[in-house]
């Protein structure tokens, strides 16, 4: 037993089990006999330090998927970290322990975004789940802090990956809805972010989901927290409910009977921590035997440890002492720095896509002598924080950008309501529309500003949802965005002028009549506090959009029904319609060029190897890239695994898979690499990208994941390379 297990049984040991209910509720209780200071689990660090106050606000998770950086992304992490812990040390020093305002950070969102209708999707990092997985895992080591790894026995902040685990609405349903999900398909997308986080993350607490998985309720849920989280994947650290999610249990899933009966179900299977009230009841079901004493200061003695890793309840360890002393000496000056709010920007550059040029951008100084901005989205701040957000302490929203980076006159109109038919109660529908046709008028080219903010897709619940509870009722634009950017588009025609349009959105939308019609789209997802910056720069050719689409963009009404949870026909591995913009799109003002090639390494896994031998290399992919345009620029090169295991099961190799294997249900072709690299016009690099053997493996229709030998073909730009192993 290590010291902090005994260490943290010890202090358990000394609580009268009243004592110990207390500390299994979110708003944990002081302990003052025993030194034990008041302590609130719940505390946001999504794209930031949230809902505590001031902080730098980054692009909103989604936008940092975009980047497809994930050494940018941990070093992002470890900025909120010391945010965190700079608010935190002087916080607590003025006795101040409320809400949002301790070191348990819920975050990441490591949920694959399968549906683009749903209203969270933007908390999450994409549809693909390697991708989720090394962006999770990046997230979850910066805000951990790199340095204590691999023991991970100190923590600058603890992390939390949520929701586990199959879980991406409908938000309107979550609290009594079931996720059938098959064994395939929990194998093959719905676990592997979670499994990395825990495995090779060492994330110290996961939170379940409100819905049931298969029939069990997440929260309480046998096969997810027991079997698979702490019995498979050999999860240390302490679990953690979804708000309220406990008593769903009774109130709407219908599974137990009363409050105590699901604070037992949930105890029983492993449930630590409760956010909600239902833990009240946990003596009542101690009293009527549901569960055992035993069983309440083991979910204590999990939660102590944690507060001992992070320093906030003493140890008996002096070096880890000596650790987390360190953190305890950050200043709150290192909140909210100029360095912080530096790397926020290149974050918001780094996250934006262009979709669509037609030779139009970069904007040259003096080109165009009035420049029209134009849109619901161009002056609102809220596309700038997405949601559980902090609170910037300066905001450049699009217009503001614009101004700021040109010597042009800019004309403005709102042009319409973000959704509702006029901007002013009191005036008649469309009150803004013959200001949006002025402005476009009288500008030698329009900036349209359209999009979505979290009042429209968000959390069920959350800032008043207004439609469908957070979730979108379509892939189209709000009605009154349609209509303006229909005048706008037919006033652009009518007088022969140029149109750029700016996208403010957490997910994918149905862009097809502007992608036929406008000059150049830029998608800048929910960009941050400096966002508006960001844009500028990229509209001015201070920089040169670099990103890349972390989800397919579809046209509206092409996706299976909403509550089927099964992956056939969703994202790009699965997907065989058209897609507007496919998954890993994105636009450069410079042009590239690659030379790829591959060999193996000549490690083969046994069949069925374990998690850590799979994620040995197989593959090594080198790619000679040259910057062949104008520009200076960064690339992103992809690499996706084509795999075929079908044929090697049919030419007598592995049969012993042949039945539980269904050709026909196997992905068109998985991301299994990417690398970022800068070049200067003219310049070429070498970009090598190891694909790991877990990649190439292949999961069965029974969710056993096998690596097959044969042929594997790794596609890089245009390229095919054919592996045999």
């Amino acid at each position: 037993m290590s010291n902090l297990l005994k260490d943290a049984e010890e202090l358990v040991s000394k609580m009268k089990i009243e004592e110990v209910a207390k500390e299994l509720k979110y708003d944990a209780e002081a302990i003052e006999r025993l030194n034990i200071p008041a302590y609130n689990w719940w505390n946001e660090a999504l794209h930031g330090v949230a809902r505590a106050g001031t902080a730098t606000v980054f692009p909103q998770a989604i936008g940092l998927a975009a980047m497809f950086d994930d050494d940018l992304l941990f070093k992002i992490a470890d900025v909120i970290s010391t945010e965190a812990r700079a608010k935190y040390n002087a916080q607590a020093a003025e006795e101040d322990r409320d809400i949002y305002k301790g070191l348990t950070m819920w975050s990441p969102n490591i949920n694959i975004f399968r549906d683009a209708r749903w209203g969270r999707g933007h908390e999450t990092y994409g549809e693909d789940p390697y991708l989720t997985a090394r962006l999770g895992l990046a997230f979850i080591k910066g805000l951990q802090g790199l340095d204590n790894y691999p023991e991970c026995d100190t923590l600058k902040v603890a992390a939390c990956a949520k929701h586990f685990a199959v879980h991406s609405g409908p938000e309107g349903e979550r609290h009594h809805f079931n996720a059938v999900a098959s064994k395939k398909d929990m194998e093959e997308t719905y676990l592997p972010a979670f499994e990395k986080a825990v495995k090779e993350g060492k994330v110290e607490s996961v939170m379940g989901a409100y819905n049931r998985t298969n029939g069990e309720p997440c929260c309480g849920s046998p096969t997810l927290m027991k079997e698979i989280l702490r019995g498979k994947w050999g999860f240390k650290g302490h679990f953690v409910s979804d708000c309220w999610a406990i008593r769903d249990f009774h109130e709407n899933h219908k599974i137990t009977n009363s409050p105590a009966e699901s604070a037992a179900l949930a105890l029983n299977n492993g449930c630590d921590l409760n956010c909600g009230n239902t833990y009240l009841c946990i003596l009542a079901a101690l009293k009527e035997k549901l569960i055992t004493e035993e069983d309440m200061r083991k979910a204590c003695t999990r939660l102590m440890a944690t507060r001992m890793k992070l320093g906030i309840l003493p140890r008996s360890d002096e070096d880890a002492k000596a650790k987390t002393a360190k953190y305890d000496t950050i200043s709150y000056l290192e909140n909210d720095t100029p360095e912080h709010n530096e790397l926020s920007l290149k974050a918001s550059q780094e996250s934006i896509v262009l979709l669509k040029n037609n030779g139009v951008l970069p904007l040259k100084e003096g080109e165009y002598k009035t420049i029209g901005v134009v849109g619901p989205t161009a002056n609102l701040r809220t596309v700038l924080e997405g949601n559980y957000f902090g609170t910037a302490s300066e905001y450049v929203t699009n217009l503001e950008g614009i101004k700021h980076a040109t010597k042009s006159r800019v004309l403005y109109s709102e042009g319409s309501h973000l959704f509702k038919d006029r901007t002013s109660n009191l005036a008649k529908a469309d009150d803004r529309m013959a200001e949006a046709v002025i402005v476009t008028k009288n500008s030698d080219i329009t900036i349209l500003c359209l999009g979505l903010d979290a009042t429209i897709e968000c959390e069920e619940g959350d800032t008043g949802n207004m439609f469908a509870s957070g979730d979108k009722v379509s892939l189209k634009l709000p009605e009154a965005q349609i209509r303006l950017y229909k005048n706008v588009l037919k006033t652009v025609k009518e007088n022969n002028k140029k149109l750029i349009v700016v996208l403010n959105a957490g997910s994918a939308i149905d862009l097809e009549e502007l992608n036929t019609e406008a000059d150049a789209i830029v998608d800048c997802w929910y960009s941050g506090g400096h966002g508006g910056e960001a844009l500028a720069d990229v509209l001015f050719g201070k920089v040169n959009p670099s990103g890349k689409l972390p989800v397919t963009f579809y046209k509206d009404g092409e996706q299976p029904e909403f509550t089927d949870y099964s992956m056939k026909n969703r994202t790009y591995r699965y997907f065989k319609g058209t897609t507007l913009y496919p998954f890993g799109y994105g636009l450069s003002y410079t042009t590239f060029k690659a030379e790829s090639d591959a060999k193996a390494t000549g490690f083969v896994p046994e069949a069925e190897a374990d998690y850590f031998d799979l994620q040995k290399t197989a593959i090594e992919v080198s790619v000679e890239v040259t910057n062949t345009g104008d520009l200076d620029g960064d690339e992103v090169v992809l690499a996706y695994v084509d795999k075929k295991p079908s044929e090697k099961v049919e030419n007598g190799k592995n049969a012993a898979y042949k039945d539980a294997l269904d050709p026909s249900n196997q992905p068109i072709k998985s991301l299994c690499g990417f690398k970022r690299v800068s070049l200067k016009k003219g310049e070429t690099k070498k970009v090598s990208l190891p694909i790991s053997a877990y990649s190439l493996t292949t999961v069965l229709e029974d969710g056993r994941r096998v690596f097959l030998k044969g042929e594997y073909t790794i596609k890089v730009y245009d390229k095919d390379i054919t592996v045999t192993l």
